[in-house]
């Protein structure tokens, strides 16, 4: 998530409260992002000790922490705080307000006068809207979405709901308080490019605070459901009900069939085919088609199979 405009850093450390600023306080913060996205001018955070080093070693150039660590490297600059988590969740909450609607079409929203637009579809705040787009009926397109040109919205699709992300809440090392988990606000938004069709009932989560990005040309079927932070490439097809996790990337030209489940944070390489209800657990190559549970290349899938019914044979 990128500001408006460069904040000094220290105007961020006055808003948030941190009790100490290390490094050149004449810098300026030009957005927010979790680890996995950051990059140079971005805030991050970590308030476990054994990831302070990952914090450190990425792009970003503040990061937020509960303990001045022992080493810090040149050019990064550290904000002290008790709680780094409701410290970054303040920045993301005060920069991408949560804002309800009373109109069924935001007055801020950007959408060229050739988009049709059927009737009960609701439309956020800041949502950008390319020539030619179709919206079906009944559609909802939350906050900061950008759509592109010649893009269809099915029926009732449902496009930057917010990111089912939680940190959790630890109990104190005294045993005082309750585990649970609190919700991260979500201030990343939704990405569709040129010439996408969205299938009736999809839902696409936005970005915790970087981008969903549905590539150019890809086509979603009915009840698909893509989580926070996904990329899928261009020319994609995904039919109907596969659910994505949050932070995986699908290769340009992959074929995704029905029922298939994606776990978090792996990467699909571009050309694969993936068959149906399979579920895919790890990072996978391109250009080969997979089966199963795991997904595995379907040629060694089908010997296990083959080899199964040989044992049934056996008895």
């Amino acid at each position: 998530m990128k500001f408006d405009k460069p904040i000094p850093i220290k105007a961020i450390a006055s808003q948030i409260g941190a009790t100490e600023l290390i490094g050149d306080d004449s810098a300026n913060a030009l957005g927010i992002n979790e680890i996995h996205h950051v990059k140079i001018g971005d805030i991050t955070f970590s308030d476990v000790k054994k990831y302070f080093e990952k914090a450190l070693t990425s792009a970003a150039t503040i990061v937020i922490l509960n303990e001045k660590p022992e080493i810090i490297p040149e050019g990064k600059i550290v904000l002290l705080h008790p709680k780094p988590f409701d410290a970054y969740d303040s920045i993301v909450r005060r920069h991408r307000p949560f804002t309800p609607l009373s109109i069924e079409v935001a007055n801020n929203a950007m959408i060229h006068p050739s988009v049709i637009i059927e009737p009960r579809v609701v439309i956020g705040n800041h949502v950008k809207i390319g020539a030619g787009s179709y919206i079906r009926a009944n559609a909802f397109i939350d906050d900061y979405t950008v759509i592109g040109k010649n893009v269809v919205v099915g029926v009732g699709a449902i496009i930057g709901t917010d990111a089912f992300y939680f940190h959790k809440k630890r109990v104190h090392p005294d045993g005082s308080g309750t585990e649970g988990y609190r919700k991260w606000r979500s201030g990343g938004r939704v990405v569709i490019e040129d010439n996408v069709d969205i299938g009736a009932a999809c839902t696409i989560n936005r970005g915790v605070s970087s981008s969903t990005i549905i590539g150019a040309g890809t086509k979603l079927d009915c009840q698909v459901h893509v989580g926070h932070d996904t990329i899928i490439g261009k020319n994609c097809l995904v039919a109907a009900q596969v659910g994505i996790s949050g932070n995986s990337k699908i290769g340009d030209g992959s074929i995704i069939y029905g029922q298939v489940g994606i776990a978090q944070n792996i990467e699909i390489g571009e050309k694969a085919i993936v068959l149906g209800q399979s579920g895919v657990t790890k990072s996978i190559e391109g250009g080969k088609t997979y089966f199963g549970t795991p997904a595995q290349d379907i040629k060694n899938a089908y010997k296990e199979l083959a080899l199964l019914r040989q044992l049934r044979k056996k008895k």
